[in-house]
């Protein structure tokens, strides 16, 4: 998708990058687990009756903290938040799909490069409007009537983290795009774990973000003798 069709599609135009001179193949990696300290939350099953459209599935649950039976948690978006220095990465031309599936979003959480296309697709048989509501980024809200309604793209011109989407239809429906402007990002699994590839030697900031517990930092650093590093964070329950 090309950046002249994202701003048709009302993404807004995206302001020029300098070249990309940086590669994301340096032998460190950061790999660990964010765990939970504390009696995990009860999944409740998310209300959809005043829609007889929405099919709840197995899946239909509360998604905002997400722990595993060993405490891992899991949609927290890991990332190098500093030490990076002026490095400039290419920006991926493949797009990151947010569908909208079972009245619920897919992915929950998600990270995407500045630039890059989000290609948003309704796959249920019932309306919905996607209202994406950042702080440093343009806001979009648009509907899509059902399945049968075209796929709709848009782009971030600058880097955030957090920016909640939401659907004005059915209030529980709610996704979380991490905005950056490098490839050393991950989302935790189900068992909260998560790596970071392809860092040249150095030292970073590594900051854990969850939508409702907050953020957490942590220094790593990568050398030619020890490229593998590990990093471990504990988020716990809201007083």
């Amino acid at each position: 998708m090309t950046a002249a069709l994202a701003v048709a599609c009302g993404g807004g135009s995206t302001p020029e990058r300098p070249a990309a001179t940086a590669k994301a193949d340096g032998p460190g990696s950061v790999t660990g687990k964010v765990s939970f300290d504390g009696e995990p939350p009860v999944r409740t099953p998310v209300k959809m009756a005043a829609d007889p459209n929405c099919k709840p599935g197995p899946e239909s649950l509360s998604e905002t903290t997400v722990v595993s039976a060993d405490r891992g948690l899991k949609n927290v978006f890991v990332y190098v938040k500093d030490g990076l220095g002026n490095a400039v990465y290419e920006t991926p031309v493949a797009p990151i799909s947010l569908d909208q599936m079972g009245c619920r979003y897919e992915p929950h959480v998600f990270g995407v490069f500045v630039g890059q296309p989000v290609e948003i697709k309704n796959s249920d048989p019932t309306l919905h409007n996607v209202h994406a509501i950042p702080k440093n980024n343009e806001e979009f809200n648009f509907g899509q009537q059902d399945q049968k309604a075209p796929v709709v793209t848009k782009t971030f011109t600058k880097p955030e983290i957090g920016v909640s989407f939401r659907c004005d239809v059915h209030g529980w429906m709610r996704s979380y795009a991490n905005v950056v402007t490098h490839p050393f990002f991950a989302v935790t699994k189900e068992d909260g774990s998560f790596e970071i590839k392809g860092l040249a030697p150095g030292t970073y900031t590594i900051e854990a973000w969850h939508e409702r517990l907050g953020t957490q930092t942590q220094q790593v650093t990568i050398s030619e003798s020890a490229p593998a590093v590990m990093a471990a964070f504990t988020f716990k329950p809201q007083v």
